[in-house]
């Protein structure tokens, strides 16, 4: 079973971490317009692509003791290095040594033995611009939702800046290949969106013969998608992708206790609920829903149950499209 899988975040590395247990041969393409924290850091310091995003992957696709998992997340505490990641600057040496970025990540694969590949979605140095609702243009992706979320104006479209980003020719051949391809979970605009407005991305995989999950977002995110539901999340790829590619959309449809409301609340996030109407707003855009509880909470964390839905994702491939959940 090969799987492509386009996003970045945490979202993503906790979803690799359950398809992992059902197939060897994942290719994870990941947003690198990430211009904030330690990754920042070394992409103004050294000319790189923000290595945040792939450390994560790395990590989360690797067969390794545990140890050497923990040293690829450890922060730096004190010094010049204070909040700087091992795995950041593993990579970061890494391209130095062999020069590029493609031979660098096979090598970290080859290491810490991933069950598959990690990929950045193009080569280019990119970064991200956003325009609300009420015309503000914004620039940088870790600006974006600060500004949004302190005008009070959603994110009306996020651009690529360049606008023409080329991807790596490995990940056009791997979509070729794939049984299927999924989006999310991840920030929306500027995780999950982006991969999507690189040059042909979205055109090579509607043209493909494998089915399109789209893996919807358990909770909102402050000033990215507040108020969102699934329908305004998938409105939001068609409306950047300019053609549906979305075949199926996974969405919770368990409510959380009360407990973990009121600690998301706070922040200023809200549930992302599947209901019956919005099944049918989809359902009439061609797009099937795939309802259940895809909940996993840890330490008070809501997290996407992703060994639920790798079971899934296999039995689809394994029965042709007939699902049991």
């Amino acid at each position: 079973m090969k799987i492509m899988v386009f996003g970045g975040g945490t979202g993503l590395s906790v979803l690799l971490r359950g398809l992992k247990k059902y197939t060897k041969d994942i290719t994870a393409v990941v947003t690198v317009a990430d211009n904030g924290g330690g990754s920042g850091i070394l992409r103004e310091d050294l000319g790189m692509l923000p290595p945040g995003d792939m450390r994560n992957c790395i990590t989360a696709l690797a067969d390794v003791e545990p140890s050497m998992l923990k040293l690829l997340q450890h922060r730096f505490k004190d010094g010049y290095l204070q909040g700087q990641s091992f795995g950041n600057l593993l990579i970061a040496a890494m391209y130095e040594i062999f020069g590029d970025y493609e031979h660098a990540l096979k090598e970290i694969g080859s290491i810490f033995r991933l069950s598959g590949k990690v990929l950045p979605m193009t080569l280019t140095d990119t970064h991200l611009k956003g325009q609300l609702e009420n015309g503000v243009v914004i620039f940088g992706e870790k600006e974006i939702p600060i500004y949004s979320k302190n005008l009070q104006s959603q994110i009306d479209r996020i651009y690529l800046v360049p606008s023409h980003c080329e991807p790596l020719e490995e990940t056009i051949s791997d979509i070729e290949k794939a049984d299927i391809v999924i989006l999310g979970p991840g920030s929306l605009y500027t995780s999950v969106i982006p991969n999507l407005m690189i040059n042909n991305i979205s055109q090579k995989i509607y043209n493909s013969k494998c089915k399109t999950f789209y893996i919807c977002n358990l909770m909102t995110q402050p000033g990215e998608t507040d108020s969102f539901n699934v329908v305004d999340h998938v409105k939001a790829i068609q409306k950047h992708t300019g053609i549906n590619i979305i075949d199926f959309v996974i969405a919770n449809d368990q409510v959380l206790c009360e407990s973990i409301m009121k600690k998301y609340n706070q922040q200023g996030s809200a549930q992302v609920l599947i209901d019956g109407n919005q099944i049918k707003k989809l359902e009439d855009k061609n797009i099937k829903v795939i309802s259940s509880d895809f909940v996993d909470i840890k330490k008070d964390y809501v997290r996407h149950n992703s060994y639920k839905i790798g079971g899934l994702i296999e039995k689809y491939v394994l029965k042709k499209g007939h699902f049991k959940l």
